[in-house]
């Protein structure tokens, strides 16, 4: 995020549900519809399992889908003065240090 900032020039501010509010947050109960309408779907290959996604709708709106066949590396992480960077480039508001962080470009 702080590159896409940087990227950008624009202000991003990071909001977080603390971790027992997920009933209340949008993509969760995103999830639940998706759920429900896949409960009996019969998924036996790709093209069958994005014509279901596709079709799923939420307050009367299709999903944008997209098959990604890109791996991602497992285990990347960044050096400890790289992160020391990252977060010295976060600030992370007094009331709500874990929930509430912006990032200015540089």
């Amino acid at each position: 995020m702080v590159e896409f900032a940087d990227a950008t020039g624009k202000i991003i501010q990071l909001l977080y549900y603390p971790p027992y509010h997920s009933k209340y947050s949008p993509i969760e109960r995103g999830w639940e519809i998706w759920e429900q309408h896949w409960s009996e779907a019969q998924l036996m290959d790709t093209a069958t399992m994005l014509a279901w996604a596709k079709s799923m709708t939420w307050k009367g709106s299709h999903p944008m889908v997209k098959l990604s066949r890109r791996l991602y590396q497992k285990g990347v992480s960044l050096s400890r003065k790289a992160m020391r960077g990252i977060k010295a480039r976060l600030e992370r508001n007094p009331l709500l240090p874990k929930w509430d962080i912006l990032i200015r470009p540089a």
